[in-house]
Order: C-alpha cells, then sequence, then structure tokens
C-alpha cells in the first residue's frame, strides 16, 4: 500500500524545480562522454567501473536530440549520472542484457521513437520489409512488444535492479488498451512486463526526480505519486475520495439516493477518533461520477476509478467511457489521478506532469550530443538519421486533438517552445557538426509546423480548461493565434551564415494559419519547394467530426490563399492534399462523396492511408466500440460505422485511388449497391469507366471458374 499522506507535496504543485537547478550526482567528475558507451571497452575508456543506469532502447543509437534515448541519456549525464546504452540486443537469452554489468540504481527500458508494433506492420497487417531506425534499414532487429521482452530480459539478468519503463510505447499502453494487432484488450503494459514503474511523455521531469531519489535512498515505491508516473499497488491511498466512474448508466435522481458508500463514524461510541484508534487510517470515501459537482470533498486527495480491466475487455461502451475519461483528465493542472483493476491489483496512473518552461528547453536541446550515430555503426545508414539531421524541433505538445493520432496523448495539449536564440544555436551547430551539410534545413517544427509559442491568452482559464482541443469544433477564442514570432524565426534561421534554405516539412494547421495571413504568404514565399503537403483528410463532415477536423471549406480557403502569395511570389506550387479511409464514423457513401471531390478537383492520389488503430486514440476506442467517446456514452446510444473487415478496408481504400483500373470491378460493384449506376460510364460527370468487352470475358471466365 501507498503512504497515507504525500510525503514530497511539490509533485503535484504548478510550479516543479527547474530541471537543471537539483545538486549533480557524485559521479559527475568524470564529465560527459564523447559518446554514451555501448560496451565494457569504451566504459574502461572513461575510467568507469560500472553504470548508474542503462538505457535498453529498440532504435540504433544515435547521439541527436531527435532520438528519445540520446535525450534521456544526456538529461542523465547532465545531472551528474553514469549512463550506458544497449540498443538493439539480442532477445534470445539474458545474456546481452548483461553487456555493460548491473546498473547502480535501474534499468530504462524504451520502445524508441515508434511503437515497435506499428514500426513492423502496416495498417493492413503486412509485415514492412525494413526498419529506419536500424542500420541499414535491416528489418527483425527489434522484437514485438519490445518494452515487455526487454524488461522480461532485463528482470533475468539482474532480478533486484528496478525497471523503469518509458517512451511512446509504454506511454501509450498506461492502462488497458484495445491491441489491434491480436483484436483484443491488453492489461496495462505495467502488469505484462513487471516493470516497477512507468514514465509516460517526455518525462523529463519524472526522470530526473526519480533518478535523484533513488540515487538518494528512497525505493521507486516511496515515488508512487509523481507526476507522469504509472504504477502497479495493492490498492488506493488510504484517506482519499474516489471517484467512482466504472459505469455509464446511472440511476434517475442518482442524488436522492442514499449513497451505500458513504461510511459515518459513530462518535459517541467510539470516542475521538475513529474505531478508538488514533492511528487508524482514514477509510476511502466513494462518490458517484455523477454526484461529483454536488460533493464536498479535497479535491487534492481525490482520484477517478475506470471501468476494470476485466470488465472493459468484455464491455466495449465501457472500453469508451474509459478511454473518454483519460483523455478529459489530460490537463496538467486539473487532472485527477486514474485508478483501473486489474485482477487483485490496481494500476495508479499520476496527473501528467508540468509542461517545461522555454527556459528548461533550451538547456536540454542544448546538452551537448555529438549528432551522429555511435562510431560502432561504421558508414552503415539509418534512414531515420538521414531524414532528421538537418532538422530542427522548436517545440512539443500539440492542441490539435485529432483523434486518430497519439502525440497529444503523449506529449500533452500545452505548447511548449524554444527560445530563438537557442534555435539559431542549434541550426549553426548543425552548419558545424553535421558531415556533408549543403545548407539546407529540412524542417523547422515539431508535431505541428505552425503551433510555435501559441498557448492560451489566460494561464488561469488554461488552468481549469477540459477541451480536447483548442481549434475544434471552432478555434477557441483564447487561444493566441498570433503567428509572428514563427514568421520572424524562419527570417532569422535564413539569415544564418552558410543557410542556403529553410524547408518546413511538419504538419501544417491550416485553419489555424488562416488567422494570420501574413505568416502564409511568408511560407508560401520563401519555405515551399514546389510543393506543399497538407492533410485535410476527408471532404464529408459527418467523417470530418469523428476525426475533430475542420470543414472542407478551410482547405478552400487556404488554397486560395496558397495559390495568391504564389503568383505574388512568381512560383508555380502546388499542394498536395493527404486523405484517410476507413475511419471510424465513415461509410461507403462518405468515401464515394470524397472521390467525387477528388476527381472534381483533379486529384488523383498515390500515395493514401488507411486508418491505423494506434493505442488509446479516440479513434481507436471508436474502432472497438463501435461508439463515439466524444459524446457522453449510452448504451443504447447510436452505433457508427466501423470498416474492420479487409475488404471494406480496401474498398474505401480504392475510392480514394478511383483512377487506378485495378480498383475499378471492385468501384463498379460497390457503385450498383449504392445505386449510383449513374457515376459509371465515359461522360464528364462518371468517377469510372464502363468495363470493357475483354473486362467482361474476363470476369465470365473466372466465375466459370
Amino acid at each position: 500500500m501507498q503512504p497515507s499522506k504525500v510525503d514530497n507535496p511539490t509533485r503535484h504543485q504548478d510550479e516543479p524545480r527547474k530541471l537543471f537547478s537539483y545538486p549533480k550526482y557524485w559521479a559527475e567528475c568524470y564529465g560527459p562522454a564523447p559518446y554514451l558507451p555501448m560496451s565494457r571497452a569504451e566504459m574502461d575508456e572513461l575510467g568507469w567501473d560500472s553504470c548508474d543506469i542503462i538505457i535498453v532502447t529498440a532504435d540504433a543509437y544515435v547521439d541527436h536530440p531527435s532520438f528519445g534515448m540520446a535525450v534521456v541519456g544526456r538529461l542523465l549525464e547532465a545531472q551528474g549520472f553514469r549512463v550506458g546504452i544497449i540498443a538493439q540486443p539480442e532477445w534470445d537469452s539474458a545474456e546481452p542484457f548483461k553487456a555493460l554489468g548491473q546498473p547502480n540504481l535501474f534499468f530504462g527500458v524504451t520502445g524508441g521513437n515508434m511503437d515497435s508494433l506499428i514500426n513492423r506492420y502496416t495498417a493492413d497487417l503486412r509485415i514492412r520489409s525494413d526498419d529506419a531506425y536500424t542500420p541499414n534499414a535491416e528489418a527483425g532487429k527489434r522484437p514485438d512488444r519490445s518494452v515487455i521482452v526487454y524488461s522480461q530480459r532485463c528482470r533475468e539478468a539482474y532480478y533486484d535492479t528496478p525497471i523503469v519503463i518509458g517512451g511512446i510505447e509504454a506511454s501509450l499502453r498506461r492502462i488497458a488498451q484495445y491491441d489491434y494487432w491480436s483484436d483484443k484488450v491488453r492489461r496495462s503494459i505495467l502488469i505484462d512486463s513487471n516493470a516497477d514503474i512507468l514514465l509516460f511523455g517526455n518525462a523529463e521531469r519524472a526522470l530526473v526526480d526519480l533518478a535523484h531519489d533513488v540515487a538518494n535512498g528512497r525505493t521507486i515505491t516511496d515515488c508512487w505519486d509523481m507526476r507522469g508516473t504509472a504504477r502497479v499497488c495493492d490498492g488506493p491511498p488510504t484517506g482519499w475520495t474516489e471517484i467512482d466512474s466504472t459505469r455509464i448508466d446511472w440511476p434517475a435522481k442518482i442524488d436522492k439516493l442514499p449513497n451505500p458508500y458513504e461510511y459515518q463514524h459513530d462518535k459517541k461510541d467510539s470516542g475521538d477518533e475513529p474505531n478508538g484508534e488514533p492511528d487508524a487510517p482514514a477509510p476511502v470515501k466513494i462518490i458517484p461520477l455523477p454526484l461529483q459537482r454536488q460533493s464536498d470533498y479535497d479535491k487534492t486527495t481525490s482520484y477517478i476509478r475506470l471501468p476494470s480491466f476485466n470488465k472493459v475487455i468484455n464491455d466495449p461502451v465501457l472500453y469508451a467511457h474509459a478511454s473518454r475519461v483519460l483523455h478529459q483528465e489530460a490537463n496538467p493542472y486539473n487532472a485527477k489521478p486514474l485508478i483501473q483493476k486489474h485482477g487483485t491489483k490496481d494500476v495508479w496512473v499520476n496527473p501528467p506532469p508540468i509542461p517545461l518552461d522555454t527556459d528548461e528547453m533550451d538547456w536540454v536541446f542544448g546538452l551537448p550530443f555529438q549528432r551522429r550515430p555511435h562510431p560502432s555503426y561504421g558508414d552503415a545508414r539509418i534512414p531515420a538519421y538521414d531524414m532528421i539531421k538537418t532538422s530542427v524541433n522548436i517545440m512539443r505538445g500539440c492542441f490539435g486533438g485529432c483523434t486518430f493520432c497519439s502525440i497529444t496523448e503523449h506529449e500533452g495539449r500545452i505548447i511548449q517552445s524554444r527560445s530563438e536564440d537557442s534555435i539559431l544555436r542549434e541550426i549553426e551547430k548543425i552548419r558545424d557538426q553535421v558531415p556533408g551539410f549543403t545548407g539546407t534545413i529540412s524542417d523547422l517544427g515539431g508535431p505541428t509546423a505552425n503551433m510555435y509559442k501559441l498557448n492560451c491568452k489566460s494561464p488561469k482559464i488554461q488552468k481549469t480548461c477540459k477541451r480536447l482541443s483548442c481549434v475544434y469544433p471552432n478555434i477557441c477564442k483564447h487561444l493566441n493565434t498570433d503567428h509572428s514570432p514563427t514568421t520572424q524565426l524562419y527570417r532569422k534561421a535564413r539569415a544564418v551564415d552558410g543557410v542556403k534554405r529553410i524547408a518546413i516539412a511538419s504538419g501544417l494547421r491550416y485553419d489555424l494559419a488562416l488567422k494570420d495571413p501574413e505568416y502564409i504568404e511568408e511560407l508560401v514565399t520563401h519555405h515551399v519547394g514546389g510543393y506543399l503537403k497538407i492533410a485535410p483528410e476527408h471532404s464529408e463532415d459527418q467523417t470530418l467530426s469523428k476525426m475533430m477536423k475542420p470543414s472542407i471549406s478551410a482547405y478552400d480557403e487556404f488554397k486560395r490563399l496558397f495559390d495568391l502569395y504564389s503568383r505574388k511570389a512568381g512560383k508555380k506550387q502546388y499542394l498536395i492534399p493527404y486523405f484517410i479511409a476507413a475511419h471510424p464514423g465513415c461509410d461507403e457513401e462518405d468515401m464515394l462523396n470524397l472521390s467525387l471531390w477528388l476527381k472534381e478537383h483533379k486529384f488523383k492520389p498515390d500515395q493514401v492511408q488507411t486508418f491505423y488503430p494506434s493505442p488509446m486514440a479516440l479513434a481507436t476506442a471508436m474502432y472497438y466500440s463501435e461508439r463515439n467517446p466524444l459524446q457522453k456514452l449510452r448504451y443504447k446510444g447510436e452505433k457508427l460505422s466501423v470498416s474492420k473487415d479487409i475488404d471494406q478496408r480496401r474498398l474505401q481504400k480504392a475510392f480514394l485511388r478511383y483512377h487506378d483500373e485495378k480498383n475499378w470491378p471492385m468501384l463498379r460493384e460497390a457503385l450498383k449497391r449504392l445505386g449510383r449506376t449513374d457515376l459509371i460510364g465515359s461522360g464528364k460527370g462518371s468517377l469510372i469507366p464502363p468495363p470493357t468487352e475483354k473486362a467482361k470475358r474476363d470476369r465470365k471466365q473466372r466465375r466459370r471458374r
């Protein structure tokens, strides 16, 4: 059981300690390593007899701020710890996990920059032939569910050494989650990995706090209340109030019913203290979810109980409800801890971490990265490194709230931005350190291109807000939409000596850009190399509402300005729109209308995307439950149209590629079912041509067989 009170009340306060303000661990005397060691020989060269912390990762080790293991490793090194890396170890035994010896403090295990299953399988569950995060793109160098496999091997190697899991693979599996690859709901990754603690999100605060606590003799159990972490426990802390959110259909007029959970003490019989014992723990008070606003309780010592694992595996609607609650409790300033029963144990999830301030972001990105792969890889090419080696991450977080995307669940909705000086210094480092730099910065961005320094105008409102998106269904009036800091940054970046071109490759939130035409003109005039990729995702409002994306009219307005400023700059430039097929809530009629929109606008997409149900995304909850967690859930609520069958998914994809003759037979059958045979023909208003005589003969022959 956890302590009955919070030992360190600053863990839940809004003003945490600065990352760079901690007293350094004694091993700082060794100084920073050229590269974090991956072998005993490298440790010997550094004069180390052991590592304090060993990071096990499913990616090749690239010492660059876009690679998670490098950021985490350099962050811990800056605190004075000796950090080693075990990258992409063989997992058929525990021996490779002993390569650097036993860590003094803990193992840190991550699946890398990508979820290991998304890395290996396509949306149609086909095995990919390469791995961009591996030398020479070689596939098969990481196990499926890497965090679970690596954690189990670490436990086998050194049973008593604590195991800390993190990264996006662990972060998105902190509670029970639908697993597309096995088509079932799986337990929290904490249970399956047997790890001691999970750090979710970017996790710098929790990681630094945890490392110093363990180094100072505290156990990981003592750190149960640390923000941005999750743990397995025997039960909730004593004396706390439970908000019961384990069901969705509550009795009418529940406030008039006696509360069976209310526990009253008879002080006449027991004296001044409950049970007559001054040190007896206070019982948990339970409040049904519909009554939480009417009840008097201490909100600083309250938590929300989610439907248990056993319930959500058998009740898809309750799964959608649990997903809805999780996303509503995402604001670090007002989120409550969550708890979910897994058999005889509970998974306790603390509130998200307080976002980093600009000076902390600058400090992290200013750590001594080599900006190259580890020398042990020789001349091997690592495609992911080639893609980002000249890019600069200027911010974190995303307040877009797109339901099919998991970035918000990992990085949060509050934007964390670096300073101009920090970004410009990094551009100079790229110029001076990256081999073969040609003068082109491949990206200035992050999760999105144009959210740099955009936050709520009112800190007070931000701390109470529970909106899932700042830009849907409309742009919040409290959101700062002034893009001038980004525009000024672009101009200063172009002026850096040795820089010839600044490209913008991150996704553009074009509905937000419409609030600042000057930014659009700057982007179109100087940062588009002929084509700009943007993602309207769909044309139909019914589907867009399930994605939490703006109306296609916003795209039309952006295109008008894009064309205007391209002509003004004397350039021929084009928009390349991206669309998603088979998104939950999208039926065949919506896909037909999208294909007609594409033909009307003379688009013939080559690469198209089929919806990929990633863990924890709201759209994944829609996919599994066939319900809409964006609304209050009811068992008798409307069911969504969801394409789960492979033929249904391929048909929706075929509508996007209406121009590919391989798809025409499938589309003809679909148009007949929809009563739209008028779209089969050779006229201007047709979508696809009628079958040729040869095609008819071939079809008859196939039927005879």
